[in-house]
């Protein structure tokens, strides 16, 4: 059950039943691509997609194996939603692998940094979700939101870079 989209540059992959794969190649080297995902002042210029119009009000990270994150969407305190999790593993700059805590349906995400030959990174994020209904649900979502995500960190890591 291989369910493909493309959207540029950014692959969003159903792998299997519960599995989703999403790769992206940037321009910019694994540091600078590392940061931006473990960085709360970096990650909150790009997580967030513009076009939904939810603002990202909150992130918190404490990047460490054992440790958490929260990260909040919304307009106000009262019209808000937090995503939280723990993080498992940390190896800096090569791979990050994290809990989704936030409902029952969450998955464990996994995002590996590559370096290839060009300077660029290759980046490959993994979720496992604990049912086939929960990957349903949150992969509908994902395939539209990802390839907006991945563009607006493109454009972040094109000024880190001029500034590095």
């Amino acid at each position: 059950m291989d369910e493909n989209v493309s959207n540029g540059r950014t692959a969003v992959v159903r792998r299997s039943e519960r599995e989703l794969v999403v790769t992206r190649s940037f321009n910019a080297p694994v540091r600078l691509v590392f940061d931006a995902w473990t960085k709360p002042e970096l990650f909150k210029l790009w997580w967030a997609p513009k076009s939904s119009g939810v603002p990202l009000l909150a992130c918190e990270m404490d990047v460490r194996a054992g440790r958490g994150y929260s990260v909040t969407f919304g307009h106000d305190a009262a019209n808000s939603m937090t995503f939280f999790g723990k993080y498992l593993e940390v190896s800096p700059p090569s791979r990050l692998v994290w809990t989704n805590d936030e409902s029952e349906n969450g998955s464990v995400t996994t995002v590996s940094f590559e370096e290839e030959e060009d300077g660029r990174t290759l980046l490959v994020l993994h979720e496992l979700y604990p049912s086939k209904e929960a990957a349903d649900e949150s992969c509908a979502g994902m395939e539209g939101a990802m390839p907006e995500q991945f563009g607006q960190l493109d454009e972040l890591l094109v000024t880190l870079d001029a500034s590095a």
